[in-house]
C-alpha cells in the first residue's frame, strides 16, 4: 500500500563555485574536473523536484571560497526548530558554520547552539521519532553525541563507521519513515557492534547490497513515500516499492566528485 507523504522544508544551497581543489574524503580526487554548469543543472533538478513534490526549500547564498557549501546538510541539525550548528573536522570547511549561524539567525531562529565538539550537522545525525542515531569515526566526535541529547533531550545511538568511503553517517543509512523509525543501511560501514545494534534497533530495516551503497545509494532523502535517491542505485528500487514508497532516482554524478548527493544536498528544517 502506498504511504503518504508529508509536506518538508529544506535547505539548500546552489554549487555556484563548487570544485573539487583539495580531497578530504576518498570520493575527492582534484585531478577529476568538474564540470560546473552540469552540477549547476543536476542541483536545480533536485531542487526543482522538492518543489514538484509539495516542499518548501530556503536557499543559502554559496561562498567563493566556501566550495563544499552545496553540501548543506553537514551545516546543522534541526529538531523542533531548535538548531545545532555544526564545528567542522577539517579547516577548509570550517567558515561555514558561520555562515549556516547567520542565516538562521536571520530567518526566526532563537535557539541556535555552537557547540563545543566537532560534529558535521546531518552528515552524521539522522533524526527518527524515538533516536538520534550518530555516526563517529571519520568526522565527528563521540563527544557531540552527549552534546546533542543534552540539547535536543532525544536519545541518541552512537555508531561507528568503519568504511572511509562512507565517512559520514548518511552515507551510510537512510531514514526512511521517521514517524515509524524505519530506515534502510549498508551493515559493511559498520562495526560489528553497531551492526549488532543497528539489528536490535531496526530489525525490520531494509538492508542495502554494497553494489548500491558504493554508488552512494543511501544518501537520500524520504518525505515519508517519495525516496529520492542517486540513479545508479538500482537495486534499492524494487525493494523500496515492495515497503510502499516511490523511488525517485537523480543524477548528481558531478557532485558526487565531492563525495555528496541527495542527502548532503539537504538540510531538514524540522519545525
Amino acid at each position: 500500500m502506498p504511504r503518504d507523504a508529508s509536506p518538508r522544508r529544506y535547505l539548500m544551497c546552489p554549487p555556484t563555485h563548487f570544485k573539487v581543489t583539495y580531497s578530504i574524503n576518498p570520493w575527492m580526487d582534484p585531478a577529476k574536473p568538474v564540470d560546473l554548469p552540469l552540477a549547476l543543472t543536476q542541483w536545480e533538478d533536485l531542487r526543482d523536484r522538492y518543489r514538484s513534490l509539495g516542499h518548501t526549500v530556503e536557499l543559502l547564498e554559496p561562498r567563493i571560497d566556501l566550495p563544499d557549501m552545496v553540501f548543506a546538510a553537514n551545516g546543522a541539525t534541526v529538531i523542533e526548530g531548535r538548531v545545532l550548528l555544526a564545528r567542522f573536522a577539517h579547516a577548509e570547511r570550517v567558515p561555514e558554520a558561520a555562515v549556516h549561524r547567520d542565516w538562521f539567525r536571520a530567518h526566526g531562529f532563537t535557539d541556535v547552539h555552537e557547540p563545543d565538539h566537532i560534529n558535521e550537522g546531518e552528515g552524521d545525525f539522522a533524526v527518527t521519532a524515538t533516536y538520534i542515531l550518530a555516526g563517529r569515526g571519520f568526522r565527528s566526535s563521540p563527544l557531540s553525541h552527549d552534546e546533542a541529547q543534552e540539547f535536543f533531550g532525544r536519545p541518541v545511538i552512537g555508531l561507528e563507521l568503519v568504511d572511509p568511503r562512507y565517512y559520514h553517517l548518511d552515507t551510510a543509512l537512510c531514514v526512511l519513515d521517521e514517524a515509524a523509525d524505519e530506515i534502510m543501511y549498508y551493515p559493511g560501514a559498520f562495526s560489528p557492534g553497531s551492526r549488532a545494534v543497528l539489528r536490535r534497533l531496526f530489525p525490520d530495516a531494509l538492508i542495502a547490497e554494497e553494489e548500491d551503497a558504493a554508488a552512494l545509494g543511501l544518501n537520500a532523502v524520504s518525505d515519508g513515500r517519495h525516496v529520492l535517491l542517486p540513479q545508479a542505485a538500482v537495486g534499492l528500487y524494487r525493494p523500496l516499492r515492495e515497503r510502499g514508497f516511490e523511488p525517485i532516482g537523480m543524477d548528481l554524478g558531478e557532485l558526487l566528485k565531492g563525495g555528496g548527493s541527495v542527502k548532503c544536498c539537504t538540510q531538514e528544517l524540522r519545525a
